[in-house]
Parts: C-alpha cells; structure tokens; sequence
C-alpha cells in the first residue's frame, strides 16, 4: 500500500526556506567582509618588537637573531621562516601561519613570530 504525498508548499515552508536562504547570504557576506581585515607579522627578539609586517605585500625580510640572521618569506597572506641558523633547523620546518592563533617561536634565535589582524575601524567609542 503506497501513500500519496501531497508537495504543495505551504506558506511556513515557504517563509523558512526564505529564512534559510538570507542566512547563508548573510554568512557568505560576513566570510567576504573577513577577508578584507589588515593582517601584521609581528617579529620580536628577546621579547622587544624589531619588525612588523604587512601581509598583504609578498616580499622577504631579515631580522637579526641570536644565531644569526633569520631569513622570512611573505606570499599569498602568509608567513613562515625560510631560512636560520639553529641546530635541529624547526623554525624553518614550521612553514607557513597565516592565523592569528598561530605563532613561530624559535627558541635558538629567541624570535617569536605572531599575526594579528586589524579592522579597518575610524572610530572607537567608549
């Protein structure tokens, strides 16, 4: 015995597919606005900023570490050591961050690598 089901779109399903539908506009909105965010390298040695970079630039840059000097690499948005002077070499291993909960710590060379991200705000009200 098979039933027949009625398809007619009643007017509470039609009202939450409309929802559904400016939800997932209003998140892909908010995914885009996301992107446009300013993102910083910061570089410190012994715990004293010595460099600050702007992501948004492909280019390569050195610092001064306790080995020697700390080669770093921006492309694509992101960040990692190239090339420095330490034993087991893990600063380079690390590879890209691109996140602001991300950092490269390299211990020999006392850097320390972290993203924040920065909005573009005119004014901040208190």
């Amino acid at each position: 015995m098979q039933k027949n089901m009625n398809t007619k779109i009643n007017k509470y399903d039609l009202i939450l597919i409309i929802i559904l539908l400016l939800l997932t506009f209003l998140s892909l909105i908010f995914i885009y606005k996301k992107d446009k965010k300013y993102k910083y390298a910061y570089v410190y040695y012994e715990n004293k900023l010595v460099k600050k970079i702007d992501l948004n630039k492909d280019k390569n840059y050195t610092v001064k570490g306790y080995n020697g000097m700390v080669k770093l690499v921006v492309k694509n948005k992101k960040i990692k050591v190239s090339e420095e002077k330490s034993p087991k070499h893990l600063c380079s291993k690390r590879g890209y961050i691109s996140h602001s909960y991300e950092q490269i710590i390299c211990l020999p060379n006392k850097i320390v690598v972290e993203i924040k991200t920065v909005d573009n705000i005119d004014t901040v009200v208190k």
